[in-house]
């Protein structure tokens, strides 16, 4: 086991609509018609230059509000234990999280996305394009998920929204 420890300053903060983890989307995929400005701070609006030519991009942040862990966790689309790294449950050991989201206008200090899956006020670590060739997989097996994915994505929409499993009450 190593004890090395990583520090991360944010390079923005994500400003959405979601205020409160109970009812926010589960994935961002799932939330396409939420929009969200994305504030870059200064030193890193460089960066920005030549994003704007790309649909999608993937942002890594914080679950800022998340608090603690267990390594097996119940996920939403499910009703047993799983490991907590077989699943994509916001509280985790290093609170990392990362969203695709539709690029819909980036400027000189930050851009507007569609896609957001993020609370209010989400520090924001760093912003990678999608790019389909490098980010799809040809042949991928969805382990546990893949019998539930079909069904319930598309036919139970109540479970398209956190139901208060991952935050605190």
């Amino acid at each position: 086991m190593t004890s090395d420890v990583y520090e991360f300053r944010p390079i923005g903060i994500i400003h959405s609509p979601i205020k409160d983890p109970a009812g926010a989307p589960t994935q961002g995929v799932l939330a396409m018609g939420i929009e969200a400005q994305v504030e870059i701070f200064e030193p890193y609006r460089e960066g920005l230059s030549d994003l704007g030519g790309f649909s999608h991009a993937m942002l890594i942040f914080v679950f800022h509000r998340s608090k603690g862990y267990k390594t097996k966790v119940t996920p939403y689309l499910d009703d047993q234990l799983r490991g907590l790294f077989a699943t994509r449950a916001p509280r985790r050991p290093n609170n990392i999280g990362v969203t695709v989201v539709r690029l819909l206008e980036v400027g000189e200090t930050g851009m507007r996305i569609a896609g957001v899956d993020m609370l209010d006020e989400t520090p924001l670590l760093d912003i990678k394009p999608y790019v389909p060739l490098f980010d799809e997989q040809e042949k991928s097996s969805l382990g546990w998920l893949e019998p539930h994915l079909k069904a319930r994505m598309k036919g139970d929409k109540t479970r398209r929204k956190a139901d208060g499993r991952f935050h605190e009450k």
